[in-house]
């Protein structure tokens, strides 16, 4: 009964460390929206600051919510031990509207999938996707442009595009 007591009280304690500011490993740094014009293209971009050594075999992954709808976007990603900043960045995403909020979650785990450290987080554009052309202005890796956008140079065609947004 001793033991059972016991090992229910280090449970407890090692699982308060996990949010305990003073035990974390890494802090957010910074977040934000990049839009790529040349290249059509918006991404979440998050970055860690690296407060203490992480344990070799560690990895980061970032839930992001889908601004199309659908699915949540995951990125998995392996944390190299001299690593001082973690980046993490989404694949492309669609449907972004200027000012609504879109959640995040970072899990840092450890080599035997453990969670280490949880971090939660919103970001919000100060820009609508519809600043971006429809198509790429470039293709190609000399920067030739983009042949369906001739004559126009906003990169905007007449037709819509085939993602239907969420309102």
């Amino acid at each position: 009964m001793r033991k059972a007591i016991a090992a229910f009280f280090i449970l407890l304690v090692v699982g308060g460390c996990r949010d305990n500011p003073e035990n974390a490993y890494v802090e957010l740094t910074g977040k934000i929206f990049i839009f790529n014009y040349r290249v059509a293209t918006a991404t979440y971009v998050v970055t860690l600051g690296k407060l203490r050594q992480i344990p070799e075999g560690s990895t980061v992954e970032t839930r992001f919510d889908n601004p199309a709808g659908g699915g949540i976007i995951v990125v998995l990603q392996k944390v190299w031990p001299k690593m001082e900043k973690i980046t993490v960045e989404s694949p492309p995403v669609f449907c972004i509207v200027k000012e609504r909020p879109y959640s995040f979650t970072i899990s840092l785990k450890g080599p035997e999938g453990l969670i280490l450290q949880k971090l939660d987080g919103k970001l919000m554009s100060n820009l609508d996707q519809s600043v971006l052309p429809d198509r790429p202005l470039v293709v190609g890796p000399v920067y030739t442009r983009n042949p369906e956008l001739a004559g126009r140079p906003d990169g905007k065609l007449t037709v819509q595009g085939t993602i239907k947004c969420p309102l």
